[in-house]
């Protein structure tokens, strides 16, 4: 509903001042101009979701997801304490921050939601554990940004993967200062 009123007022903005500024027939060009390019773009990413989805769902089904949450165990045992007693939790968790990994949030998302609905059992109230869960997936640290440069390749870039070093340091300091900032508000809040 929210998203639909932000539409609608988009749209309005741009109308008037399209009416405003007498540029009521460029608005009308850019219309059908702009959803045939986003029909463009969907189309172009579609192969390479495909791909990395499919990817992760092998690694799923191979049992590499399963050698991937051990690898990174000790590190999910410090961040969400409760994937020490809870191997779903673990591997949800891994799965996600695996599919973040290669830059898919769109395969990662379904993983986090489950691991999500995992910590809470049958509560209703975010826990600090689900919050920094949150904060990790939206910041997520991206060695491989598939769906970025699968964007940029549809666009016409001649090497889409030139970003990787400044994806990596952008992305890993906002994941390390979201979950730092999730752990000092938890702390602040549990105490103040």
């Amino acid at each position: 509903m929210v998203m639909s009123l932000i539409w609608i007022g988009i749209v309005m903005i741009s109308l008037f001042c399209a009416i405003l500024t007498g540029r009521v027939g460029d608005l009308a060009a850019a219309v059908p101009q702009g959803a045939q390019a986003g029909i463009t773009l969907a189309v172009s990413m579609a192969g390479s979701i495909c791909l990395w989805t499919g990817i992760g769902r092998l690694m799923e089904h191979s049992g590499m997801t399963a050698v991937l949450s051990g690898l990174l165990s000790p590190l999910l045992h410090r961040v969400f304490p409760g994937t020490r007693e809870d191997p779903v939790l673990s591997r949800e968790l891994s799965g996600n921050i695996c599919a973040n990994f290669l830059g898919l949030g769109n395969a990662a998302t379904p993983m986090g939601i489950r691991a999500v609905r995992q910590m809470a059992g049958n509560g209703s109230i975010a826990t600090d554990e689900m919050c920094r869960l949150i904060v990790l997936n939206t910041a997520s640290i991206q060695l491989i940004p598939a769906n970025v440069a699968a964007v940029r390749a549809s666009l016409g870039c001649a090497s889409p993967f030139d970003i990787l070093p400044a994806v990596w340091i952008t992305s890993i300091c906002s994941a390390g200062l979201g979950v730092t900032a999730a752990w000092l508000l938890g702390k602040v809040w549990h105490h103040g």
